[in-house]
């Protein structure tokens, strides 16, 4: 069809270098992702200088390959979607710099996305029904956020973290008891051997803001219990820590989402980003909103983690409406969603 609107997008916000190739919003031609994990592994975390070089390392080949795999040419795209923030300032550099270069080069318009509107974008892919408004809940290592998406592009965050993310909290924890970086993975694969109900770790309310979260008690709680065990001389049952552990962040997070959710009447409820791979919290998630009446969608794990397939469909929507982003745009590590 000659109306197809192609969008090439770009991701490097943190330490994968993303580019995708989306057809009219909900189609992915491609979406390849060149992943680092392995090299930050060795430091326990992101080091965001090495990130940033090996983004410089890997785009245009990732860029080539989006292309390729999707049969398609960069004429052949309508725009250009990047990721501008939030995120690690050198990353969102090398992604900024290099779609900017290709917009221009190719006389194309230029698309900056919010990074949390790709993650809330990537229910789109795989749910075609899937329209606003809905409720979403975009859990990610640096990212907890509580959103009503009033509309595509229209979003009213209702409530966000005090302190750790959800994904931050998984990371730190996991490496409190020996698993390694990244914590999320390794957390739920160990907790399988565990029993949920076998430390009563804190479920932490916001006086003033109900829909709001903090996991720094949490986490501080898990540190506690670890250092007591040890100066007791007790045995330290890794296994019951991460299943405790992940079963106190689970709660906290249904029990608010499914509030936002009944309280605004709304009867679509999304979940987002990287903690939304955790079968654990989908499940709960699917359980409770089962329940309630409301229809529970989800990505795969895939569109879970940060993707440039995401971005794609979030810039598909942007472009729509009229979005284009001047050879000014710049990176913005702390971006909040609905700024421009």
């Amino acid at each position: 069809m000659c109306n197809d609107i192609n969008i090439l997008a770009i991701e490097s916000s943190c330490d994968e270098t993303a580019a995708a190739v989306i057809r009219n919003g909900r189609e992915v031609r491609s979406n390849i992702i060149s992943s680092q994990i392995a090299l930050h592994t060795l430091y326990g975390g992101v080091v965001p200088e090495i990130a940033s070089r090996k983004h410089i390392e890997r785009i245009n080949q990732t860029i080539e390959e989006a292309l390729e795999e999707a049969g398609a040419t960069l004429e052949e795209m309508d725009a250009i979607a990047v990721t501008y923030g939030p995120g690690l300032v050198g990353a969102l550099l090398v992604g900024v710099a290099e779609a900017k270069a290709i917009a221009y080069g190719a006389k194309k318009p230029l698309v900056g996305v919010h990074h949390i509107e790709g993650h809330i974008s990537a229910n789109y892919i795989e749910n075609k029904d899937l329209e606003p408004p809905f409720m979403c809940l975009v859990v990610s290592g640096g990212h907890t956020h509580l959103v009503n998406v009033k509309d595509y592009g229209t979003y009213e965050i209702l409530g966000k973290t005090r302190d750790d993310a959800a994904g931050e909290a998984f990371d730190k924890v996991a490496r409190a008891i020996g698993l390694g970086y990244p914590g999320g993975p390794k957390i739920e694969k160990k907790a399988k051997e565990g029993d949920p109900f076998a430390i009563s770790f804190p479920r932490a309310k916001v006086a003033d803001g109900p829909y709001d979260f903090s996991f720094s008690g949490l986490k501080s709680a898990v540190l506690n219990y670890i250092n007591g065990c040890k100066m007791k001389n007790e045995e330290i049952n890794d296994a019951n820590i991460a299943a405790s552990f992940q079963q106190a962040v689970s709660d906290v997070l249904v029990e608010h989402g499914i509030r936002a959710a009944k309280e605004h009447n709304v009867k679509k409820f999304a979940i987002a980003g990287g903690v939304a791979a955790n079968a654990t919290l989908r499940e709960a998630l699917k359980s409770a909103c089962e329940k309630e009446g409301i229809r529970f969608y989800h990505p795969s794990p895939i569109f879970c983690t940060d993707n440039a397939a995401m971005i794609g469909v979030a810039g598909y929507y942007e472009y729509l409406a009229g979005t284009r982003s001047g050879w000014d745009l710049n990176a913005i590590p702390n971006l909040k969603l609905g700024e421009r």
